[in-house]
């Protein structure tokens, strides 16, 4: 190799050691769970997108297994070749159904899905109008296409106005946003951003990942939260955080967009299927949200507890309902040796940083799952207070 880029790249990376924004990876010695195994040791797991403790449940690990015997491994294949079995016809009519859609496309992760979204359907006669926390797969999928860019600040609907009233010449203005934006727990104003669309004629785009499952009376997301399932054009999510923590995205929307994004949508048009084995699970795991109103009845009690408590405690949290809680401590360094304190007390953690969010607004971001008891929930908060007044982040 170059001995050019070896210089670039180690210079590059010795500069992010030294500021404190080194990203080490823990290794996880078990299955996914509100308890795991870290460097042989049992640890609470705070830090997880398995917010209804699905990720090993016992009939989606069936419903796994049973599709491998079935259907097989993988398809080697991309869906309009040989890609496609009944069970991914299945699995998008489900999701269609469960939020209220007519028709729904599969792709391999929600990543992909915001990537083939924006340059399938507008050209340079349209405009995008997308919110300053969006998710990087949102701004990567935008930079993708020829439609003008515009940002509003993060849920500054005075802002969104002035840029739909100034856009009104473009063929088509679209707004794309987070359902909850990741790092903060927020949950994007989809009223009045539907209200501000239906007086511009505009489209609503909503990627409900943090939402999808869990989020809303009957877990149908933020778009159910905010009583917009009818009114939000397009729904881009993920089964990889509350529906069972594999793999795998989806869009959701009417047929006509669905069909576009079927013949033109790059990622779909040349990424293979999604494994048979997460369709099948990702059937079983909304079977199960259906049906089981208490796995997120007891997911808005633990978050909801444990939002007060923290709060008590002295520290500085973002305000919200969800079960994203980010603890905002400012410094990069001391976010990291707060997780790492936190770990020797046997819970798992961690800090986030630049560039996962804005400079000076390291934070640990806790992530509440409906198996967590209450016994673990305050052993979170014991470790918080102690860890938090040794290093003199709250008062003692």
């Amino acid at each position: 190799m170059s001995k050019s880029i070896n210089k670039i790249l180690n210079d590059e990376l010795d500069s992010i050691n030294h500021s404190g924004l080194y990203k080490n990876e823990r290794i996880i010695e078990s299955s996914q769970s509100s308890k795991i195994l870290v460097n042989g040791l049992e640890v609470l797991n705070f830090c997880s997108n398995n917010y209804l403790g699905l990720a090993n449940h016992p009939e989606i690990i069936t419903s796994a297994k049973k599709a491998l015997d079935q259907w097989g491994f993988g398809l080697s294949s991309v869906r309009f070749i040989c890609g496609t079995q009944t069970i991914h016809k299945e699995l998008e009519n489900t999701i269609s159904n469960f939020l209220s859609k007519e028709d729904t496309i599969l792709y391999t992760s929600c990543f992909d899905a915001n990537g083939g979204l924006f340059e399938t359907l507008l050209n340079d006669e349209d405009c995008i109008i997308s919110d300053q926390l969006n998710h990087a797969s949102i701004i990567d999928g935008i930079r993708l296409c020829k439609a003008k860019r515009f940002r509003y600040k993060n849920s500054d609907m005075g802002e969104l106005e002035e840029l739909l009233k100034n856009n009104q010449d473009s063929r088509l203005r679209l707004i794309a946003t987070d359902g909850v934006f990741s790092m903060d727990g927020y949950v994007a104003k989809l009223n009045e951003i539907c209200d501000l669309a239906d007086k511009y004629d505009a489209i609503v785009h909503v990627d409900d990942s943090h939402a999808t499952g869990f989020f809303g009376k009957t877990g149908r997301g933020s778009i159910e939260h905010h009583d917009v399932i009818d009114r939000v054009d397009i729904i881009t999510s993920t089964f990889g955080k509350a529906m069972g923590g594999a793999s795998g995205g989806f869009t959701s929307s009417t047929k006509n967009i669905i069909d576009m994004l079927r013949q033109r949508s790059r990622p779909y048009l040349f990424s293979n299927s999604l494994a048979p084995a997460i369709v099948a699970s990702s059937i079983t795991a909304i079977n199960l949200i259906n049906k089981n109103q208490e796995m997120i009845d007891t997911l808005n009690h633990n978050t909801k507890y444990f939002r007060k408590e923290i709060s008590l405690a002295g520290f500085s949290i973002k305000d919200s309902t969800h079960p994203i809680v980010p603890i905002m401590l400012g410094d990069a360094t001391l976010a990291t040796q707060l997780a790492s304190n936190m770990l020797n007390d046997g819970i798992y953690v961690i800090g986030f940083s630049f560039p996962v969010v804005p400079k000076n607004e390291a934070r640990i971001r806790i992530q509440i799952s409906a198996s967590h008891t209450k016994d673990e929930i305050d052993r979170v908060l014991d470790s918080f207070i102690k860890n938090g007044k040794q290093l003199s982040i709250i008062n003692n």
